[in-house]
């Protein structure tokens, strides 16, 4: 059974940073996507970020430049750590994020090259983090 278990949130100023972390236990399969996505209560899902077991990331225009999403993963892929280092956070980032994960050797198909903006359909899905920033 595949667990995502996200930590790391909590309350920051504007300008400041965080960064989550998200504990992947139970994967079994030779190759992930995985996810950091958020949400503000009463609003859609955002994509953030993604990677590959490869390594390869994808942003999500609104963070590019400022978040980076890396991992680290054991041979077999049983434990992973996904990471989410997230700088000058503003008002606007503040959110429940959310570290998801699918099985596939790229997260291209969750882009959207129009806008700049990730998809959300992730089959594993932990119980989230919450990230608040004041002014």
């Amino acid at each position: 059974q595949v667990q995502l278990v996200e930590s790391g949130g909590g309350a920051v100023q504007s300008g400041g940073s965080l960064k989550l972390s998200c504990l992947v236990s139970g994967y079994s399969y030779r190759t992930y996507c995985m996810a950091w996505i958020r949400q503000v209560s009463g609003k859609e899902r955002d994509g953030v970020a993604t990677i590959v077991s490869d390594g390869d990331t994808l942003y999500a225009n609104s963070v590019k430049g400022r978040f980076t999403i890396s991992q680290f993963a054991s041979q077999d892929n049983a434990n992973i750590t996904l990471y989410l280092e997230m700088n000058n956070l503003q008002r606007e980032d503040a959110a429940m994020y959310y570290c998801a994960a699918d099985v596939g050797s790229t997260c291209w198909r969750y882009y959207n090259e129009y806008d700049g903006t990730l998809g959300t359909e992730f089959g594993y899905w932990g119980q989230g983090t919450q990230v608040t920033v004041s002014s």
